[in-house]
């Protein structure tokens, strides 16, 4: 990222903001033009040591002058958190980037006041180490700066995408937002099986997460479809047909689909009920 005067404030400063304030200072985004308002006193001291960024112990104050803000509070405390930002004097309105999971825009644009342009999103835990997947959606509020200003923030932590629809964004969030936990479960269950073939732990568990990695990268850098890929690999009449034949009359993608729908209702439930 090129350096611009843009100011950038951050409404809580959690590990995800964290992730996000690190990688737009990697992406070479200086410090004093990021600001945090972070209640926690030990965390506002950590992000101004690591990061050069100003620190405030409450929002209005870190956002007064801002660009662009990023909401990044819990869905709970979305709409108060709004609507103390709503009374701000601001010369011209921000920005506001929202990462809370299943909370609309035209809820967030509401509870600030209205007429805002408003971008929701949702990063996933991989952004910490800089390989988030994040989904994207704006209201017509925001135009073509505003959008390129969202996917730099973003992009700087990982792969960042539009989404059409923001109806879709509960699916998004389902698939990448909560995707990362599906993972880590499926490398539990390899590491307990294995051992209980007979490997050391240790040995099944640095095994099964380097594959994951290694199949993780052959996805993104090959550019096959997934069941190419697992075509590539699956032998006939040889052991990985044999485990895929057992996923499958198991009933592995009714299990996946499943979970990926349970996940998105949960989505839907937290825009019903964000204080829920």
């Amino acid at each position: 990222m090129t350096n611009t005067p843009t100011r950038i404030t951050f409404v809580g400063g959690g590990n995800m903001a964290r992730s996000l304030i690190g990688g737009l200072v990697r992406a070479g985004k200086h410090g004093a033009d990021i600001a945090v308002a972070e209640p926690n006193a030990d965390q506002r001291a950590a992000l101004a040591s690591d990061f050069g960024v100003t620190v405030c112990d409450n929002a209005a104050d870190a956002a007064r002058d801002a660009d662009a803000v990023v909401l990044a509070v819990k869905p709970q405390v979305m709409k108060a958190v709004c609507t103390s930002l709503g009374e701000i004097a601001w010369p011209r309105k921000p920005l506001i980037v929202s990462i809370a999971a299943g909370i609309r825009i035209e809820q967030i644009d509401t509870w600030l006041g209205g007429g805002y342009a408003v971008v929701r999103t949702m990063p996933n835990t991989p952004a910490l180490i800089g390989a988030g997947a994040a989904g994207l959606v704006a209201n017509a509020r925001a135009d073509a700066r505003q959008r390129e200003l969202a996917q730099r923030i973003l992009d700087a932590a990982g792969l960042a995408v539009w989404i059409a629809d923001e109806a879709l964004m509960d699916t998004v969030t389902a698939l990448s937002g909560s995707g990362p936990a599906y993972f880590f479960l499926l490398v539990e269950a390899l590491e307990d099986a294995a051992v209980a073939q007979g490997l050391p732990r240790e040995t099944a568990r640095a095994l099964a997460a380097q594959t994951c990695l290694g199949a993780g990268r052959m996805l993104r850098e090959d550019g096959a479809a997934p069941a190419a890929l697992r075509q590539r690999v699956t032998s006939p009449n040889g052991t990985t047909q044999a485990a895929v034949e057992s996923f499958e009359a198991n009933g592995l993608r009714a299990l996946v689909a499943g979970a990926v729908a349970a996940a998105t209702r949960r989505g839907q439930e937290l825009s019903a009920h964000p204080g829920g």
